[in-house]
Parts: structure tokens; C-alpha cells; sequence
């Protein structure tokens, strides 16, 4: 059985999407754009780099969670697969987007 396992690596990058450049969070690993939420599908285990896919995950959906606070709900656009991932918009570098995050709450997506 394969184990669950967290890589950290909070690189900087230049978001595929939107262009802006994005600053390492500098506590955990940074897998998302604050400003348009967008993210790259490079991961099968947080943190390795190791998906080959490498399509863009849009942001869908933002569902909030009792422990882990706002969880952003991405779909990729190459394969379609669905990721989840914990917002940082309590972040001291670059907090995601709260007024986006609050309207995808709200978001009335089937997945």
C-alpha cells in the first residue's frame, strides 16, 4: 500500500494563467495563484512535482471545511480530473484573493 506523504516545495513561479509572478508562502507549499486561484496539475502526492498532466486547474468551487478552513475544488482543463486544495488566505506573502474565494462558495458547479 502505497503511503500518503507531503513534500514540501514552496517555490516561487510565474502563474500559468494570469502571468503574475508568485512568491513562496514561506511556511508550507505554495500550489496555487493568489490572485486568479488557478494551479498547474503537477502533483499526485502534495508537493512531489511528479504528474505528468501539467494542465491547468481552474478554480470551481470553494467548499469550507470545519478543520482545514477554505478548500479550493479545481478542475483540470487537459484531463478533467478534480483536485482539492486548502486555500491560503491567511498567508503573510500574498494571501489569496478572500472577495474571490467568498464568491466561489456560492459557486453552483456539478462535479
Amino acid at each position: 500500500m502505497e503511503s500518503k506523504r507531503f513534500a514540501k516545495n514552496d517555490s516561487g513561479f510565474i502563474c500559468q494563467n494570469c502571468g503574475k509572478e508568485v512568491e513562496p508562502l514561506g511556511s508550507s507549499s505554495r500550489n496555487h495563484c493568489p490572485f486568479c486561484l488557478c494551479s498547474i496539475h503537477i502533483d499526485i502526492m502534495p508537493g512531489d512535482r511528479a504528474n505528468t498532466c501539467l494542465g491547468i486547474l481552474d478554480p470551481i468551487k470553494v467548499l469550507l471545511d470545519s478543520k482545514k478552513g477554505y478548500v479550493i475544488v479545481h478542475r483540470c482543463r487537459k484531463c478533467g480530473e478534480i483536485k482539492r486544495n486548502r486555500a491560503a488566505h491567511d498567508a503573510k506573502v500574498q494571501p489569496d484573493d478572500m472577495d474571490f474565494l467568498i464568491k466561489l462558495t456560492a459557486a453552483e458547479v456539478d462535479f
